[in-house]
C-alpha cells in the first residue's frame, strides 16, 4: 500500500528523514511501513500516568508485530488533583486544548498515518477524541484504567473520601491526623480516580462513541486485561490504517447520540457535556449535543448507581460488564448502526452475549430511577442551559429556594465554611470562574466537596460557571451558560437575591424582574485578565463559550 508518510524517493523530505531515522537505528526496511503515533500523555507528576510508559512499550511492540512502525509522542499531561494547584486550577481546561494542538503539530507535521492514543486523567481522553476528530487520520483511543482505594481502619477509603474529608476537617469533625491517615490509604496502584468522575466517565464514553475497543471501559489500570487490550489495540491500529477507517466515519450524529444517552443512563460527570460538544465541533459533526441531553431526559432512566451516585464502585461496574453491558441493557435507545473501531457496527458488538450483574446494571423495565442521571435545566439564570447531576442530588430534594451568597474566589467560599459566611438556606454563587472569566476554567469542585464533607450538602445549593468534578455530590448546578464573564445573567446576581431551583420543572430562576437583570448587566464590566503573556492569556483571547464546548477559535464578542 501507499501511505501518506511514504515520501518520494530523492525528495528533500525523504532524504532528511532517512538521515534522521538511520541515525536512530531504524532499519531501512521499516521506512515504507505504516507509521503510527503512539500518543503517550504521560507524566511523573501524578499516579494517573505512572503506568503509561509500560503500556506504551506494549503497544509499540504490538504495532511492530503487526507490520507497523511506531513513534512515541509525548504531550502535556494535566492531572486534576496535581495541576490544579497553580492559579486555582485555571490550567486544567486550557490544557485539554493544548494537548489537541500539540498532537496536531506532531502528527500532521510529520505526516504520520495513524494514532493510538493512551488516555488517562480527565482532560486527556476528551483531548484525544478531539484530536482524532480534527485530524481525521485512523485513530484508536486506549483508556488506561482506574485505580483502587484501600482499607483505612474499619472503612474503605478512596480519593473521593479524601476530597470530602477536607470539609469535614474545616467543620471540626475530623482531625488533621485522621485526614493524613486517609491520604496514606486512599490510592492503591496507578490509574484514574475511583468512581464515576470525569476520567472514568470519558473512558466509558470513548467506547460508547466507538473510538475505543469493545470492553475497554472501565478497566483496572495495569492489570492483565489492560495488557491484553494494549496488544489488541496495537494490532488493530495498523489494520485501521490499511482499511482507511477514519474517525469522522465513526463520530457521526448517531455516535454522539449514543454517547449522550449512555452518559444519562450512567449518571456520568457533569463535565462530559462540554467535552462531547467539543468533540462534535472538532469532528465537524452536525449534532446539537445540548438538545440531545434535553431530548433524552424523559426517555433514558438511571441504570447504574456508581459512586458518587450510589453505593457501587467503579470496579463493580467493571465486573458487571462495563459500558458495553450498560449499552446492551439500553436496547432500543442505542443506534446500532453506528460504527466502531473494531470494524463492526455497535449493533454487532452489542449482539454478543454478556454475563451482566443485575444488581449493578439494571434493565429499562426495572431501573434504579426513572429520572435521568444528568439533566439540562434552563431559566433566567441560565438561558443557554446548565447541567445538574441529578443522580448525585440528595434523595427527595427536587426544589430549593434560597438567598444568594456570591463568591468570585473559591478559596474564600471554602473559608466561609469555617467563618460561618456559608449558612443553611443559601445558594452559593461561584462565578467569574468559567473559561473566559478565569481565564481558564477555575476548579470550583473543591468547595462542593468541602461543603458535603462539612455536612451541608443537603441544605446549601451551589450554582457555578466554574469546573466541577464528577465526584461532586449535593445540590450543584454547573456549567451555567452563558458564563458570567460573557455577560450572562450569573453576573447580575447580588447577595440576598432569591434563587429558585426546580429540578422537576428543569428550571433555575433569579427572582429579580427581567428589566432589573438587564439594567444590572448594562453596568457589567468584564474582568481584566491577570497577566499579559503566557498560555492562559492566549487561551482567554481564543476560547469560545461553554455552549460551543470551550474550544479555541475566533473570539466571540460579549453579549
Amino acid at each position: 500500500m501507499t501511505y501518506r508518510s511514504n515520501f518520494e524517493r530523492g525528495s528533500t523530505r525523504w532524504a532528511v528523514r532517512m538521515a534522521q531515522w538511520t541515525a536512530m537505528g531504524i532499519p531501512e526496511s521499516d521506512f515504507d511501513k505504516p507509521k503510527i503515533a503512539v500518543v503517550n500523555t504521560s507524566s511523573g507528576l501524578s499516579v494517573c500516568f505512572s503506568h503509561l510508559d509500560r503500556i506504551s512499550k506494549m503497544v509499540q511492540d504490538a504495532i511492530r508485530a503487526a507490520g507497523g512502525l511506531p513513534f512515541e509522542i509525548r504531550t502535556a499531561a494535566p492531572s486534576d488533583f496535581i495541576t490544579s494547584a497553580g492559579r486555582q486550577g485555571r490550567y486544567l481546561m486550557p490544557t485539554r486544548d493544548l494537548i489537541v494542538n500539540d498532537i496536531e503539530v506532531q502528527v500532521e507535521g510529520a505526516e504520520l498515518d495513524g494514532m493510538l492514543l493512551l488516555s488517562s486523567c480527565d482532560k486527556t481522553t476528551p483531548a484525544h477524541l478531539m484530536a482524532a476528530g480534527r485530524l481525521d487520520v485512523p485513530s484508536l483511543v486506549l483508556a488506561c484504567g482506574y485505580q483502587l482505594g484501600r482499607q483505612c481502619g474499619e472503612h474503605h477509603v478512596d480519593i473521593e473520601e479524601v476530597y470530602k474529608a477536607v470539609g469535614t476537617v474545616k467543620a471540626g469533625q475530623l482531625s488533621l491526623d485522621g485526614l493524613e491517615g486517609m491520604c496514606r490509604a486512599a490510592i492503591d496502584g496507578p490509574g484514574v480516580c475511583a468512581g464515576l468522575a470525569t476520567a472514568n466517565s470519558m473512558h466509558c464514553l470513548a467506547e460508547a462513541l466507538g473510538l475505543a475497543l469493545p470492553g475497554n471501559a472501565p478497566i483496572r489500570a495495569d492489570g492483565p486485561r489492560l495488557h491484553a487490550l494494549a496488544a489488541e489495540a496495537g494490532a488493530r491500529i495498523v489494520e485501521l490504517v490499511r482499511e482507511g477507517l477514519r474517525p469522522r466515519q465513526i463520530l457521526t450524529p448517531a455516535a454522539l447520540r449514543n454517547a449522550v444517552r449512555t452518559a444519562v443512563a450512567m449518571g456520568c460527570s457533569v463535565n462530559v457535556m462540554r467535552h462531547l460538544i467539543a468533540i462534535a465541533t472538532e469532528a465537524e459533526c452536525p449534532v446539537d449535543v445540548i438538545a440531545e441531553f434535553e431530548a433524552c431526559a424523559d426517555t433514558v432512566p438511571m441504570l447504574t448507581q456508581i459512586r458518587p451516585n450510589g453505593p457501587d464502585r467503579i470496579e463493580d461496574l467493571d465486573a458487571a460488564g462495563g459500558v458495553r453491558a450498560v449499552m446492551q441493557r439500553m436496547g432500543p435507545l442505542v443506534d446500532g448502526g453506528a460504527l466502531s473501531v473494531s470494524g463492526r457496527t455497535v449493533g454487532e458488538v452489542l449482539a454478543e452475549p454478556l454475563a451482566i450483574d443485575d444488581q449493578v446494571i439494571r434493565t429499562l423495565d426495572e431501573p434504579f430511577a426513572r429520572e435521568p442521571g444528568l439533566m439540562v435545566i434552563r431559566g433566567s439564570l441560565a438561558p443557554d442551559g446548565a447541567l445538574v447531576k441529578l443522580a448525585a442530588v440528595p434523595a427527595g430534594i427536587r426544589r430549593f429556594v434560597g438567598t444568594a451568597k456570591v463568591f468570585e474566589d473559591e478559596s474564600l467560599a471554602i473559608d466561609g465554611l469555617r467563618t460561618g459566611a456559608v449558612q443553611p438556606g443559601q445558594v452559593i454563587v461561584l462565578r467569574m470562574l468559567g473559561p473566559r472569566g478565569g481565564p481558564g476554567t477555575v476548579f470550583a469542585a473543591s468547595f462542593m466537596a468541602a461543603l458535603v464533607g462539612a455536612g451541608r450538602g443537603a441544605d446549601v445549593a451551589v450554582v457555578t460557571d466554574g469546573e466541577l468534578s464528577g465526584l461532586n455530590s449535593g445540590i450543584t448546578i454547573g456549567q451555567v451558560m452563558p458564563e458570567a464573564a460573557e455577560g450572562g445573567p450569573l453576573a447580575a446576581v447580588r447577595d440576598g437575591d432569591t434563587v429558585e431551583i426546580d429540578l422537576n420543572a428543569r428550571r433555575i430562576e433569579l427572582a429579580v424582574p427581567a428589566e432589573e437583570i438587564a439594567a444590572r448587566l448594562r453596568d457589567f464590566k468584564p474582568p481584566v485578565p491577570q497577566g499579559r503573556f503566557g498560555w492562559l492569556h492566549l487561551y482567554g483571547q481564543l476560547v469560545q463559550p461553554l455552549s460551543k464546548g470551550a474550544v479555541l477559535g475566533e473570539r466571540a464578542p460579549l453579549k
